[in-house]
């Protein structure tokens, strides 16, 4: 099937991406998707500069293809400590349950790439083809050096506001998240009025109203999702949730095994579990907070309690605190190698073509 966008021509790729996930995904992921045909991504947003150059490395012993390496672009957390022991002292009965105990203190577990220069650097350095941006966009200047080591960048938008901001900023494409997404709402601002735009909504308002490529990510689990898309108006289609299941995917038995239960149709956008909105597997950590209790400390510090409690649960057998992100079409999520996954896509979006 041939490509037709410019986007996709650019980087010689059928209109596919997978989807950046930190902690799903992996070097092994990103090189078979990338070696199929389309776009592989890592996510290093959650670690160091460090360690995305090593995922870099690994990415690139595995595929001479293109691939995209992710960032996160989060305001540093605002310090509450009158939030921050409200929080812990709401979570006490659950550590209490397994016996382990209650942090004294909460850390900001992820380093944004605005906080520092090491990740920029480093991204210089090495040159990946793509880097993409999540909950917001660096300065112009950090754009274009990026664009000047011959690098194309990505932004995730919730919004045309969003939108325009990365336009502003000088990247070259934009990831229109819908509502329907699994994971991490890209929100610039997660204390921001949310109109909760759908995907299909979302594509067609940011193609009319901005001159960038636009890439359609929210609920696409197959060829004739990504269909849909293209005839949006989307240069082409994202897909976490549909990778997931993949062997290639650092997803843990529990994880694999609540996408293939009657649970992945029950999916629900809460800032519970990291203080930030984010969609995965209702738990019983998402039922408790989300029906009473005060409101999560600030990304990423709430997330900071919530994996100590998953940790702890975890250890005890017990994965109902554990984060299982996952959008709304997890439940057509597909078990199979990332080659073959790909296989269909095409196949199906080929097909589609000729109906």
């Amino acid at each position: 099937m041939p490509v037709s966008h410019p986007f996709c021509t650019r980087l010689d790729i059928q209109p596919i991406i997978q989807a950046p996930m930190a902690g799903v995904s992996t070097p092994q992921l990103a090189a078979a998707v990338s070696n199929a045909g389309g776009l592989g991504s890592l996510g290093p947003g959650a670690g160091t500069a460090a360690q995305g150059r090593e995922m870099i490395a690994q990415a690139r012993a595995l595929t001479p293809r293109a691939f995209n390496v992710n960032v996160f672009c989060h305001a540093p957390a605002v310090r509450n400590a009158q939030a921050e022991s409200a929080w812990l002292a709401h979570l006490a009965p659950f550590f209490a349950e397994f016996g382990a105990q209650l942090p004294t203190a909460l850390h900001e577990i992820y380093r944004s790439f605005l906080d520092g220069s090491e990740m920029l650097e480093m991204l210089i350095e090495e040159k990946p083809a793509v880097v993409s941006f999540h909950f917001g966009v660096p300065p112009r200047e950090q754009v274009a050096a990026l664009q000047a080591a011959g690098i194309y960048t990505l932004a995730s938008a919730t919004s045309l506001r969003e939108a325009r901001q990365a336009e502003a900023a000088g990247v070259d494409a934009l990831v229109a998240q819908g509502i329907e997404a699994g994971g991490h709402r890209g929100m610039f601002d997660p204390e921001a009025e949310d109109e909760k735009l759908s995907t299909a909504v979302l594509v067609r308002w940011l193609v009319k109203n901005t001159a960038l490529p636009v890439i359609a990510a929210g609920g696409i689990m197959d060829g004739q999702g990504i269909r849909a898309a293209l005839d949006l108006g989307a240069a082409a289609a994202q897909l976490g949730t549909a990778f997931i299941l993949c062997p290639e995917s650092a997803a843990n038995a529990a994880y694999r095994a609540a996408l293939q239960s009657e649970r992945a149709a029950h999916t629900r956008l809460t800032a519970a579990l990291s203080g930030r909105p984010a969609r995965g597997v209702v738990n019983r950590f998402i039922a408790h907070c989300e029906n009473a209790g005060p409101a999560p400390a600030a990304y990423p510090l709430a997330y900071d309690a919530a994996k100590q409690l998953m940790a702890a649960a975890g250890a005890q057998g017990n994965h109902d605190f554990a984060a299982f992100w996952a959008g709304q079409g997890a439940p057509l999520a597909r078990a199979m190698p990332a080659a073959q996954l790909m296989a269909c896509l095409v196949e199906e979006l080929a097909a589609t073509r000729a109906a």
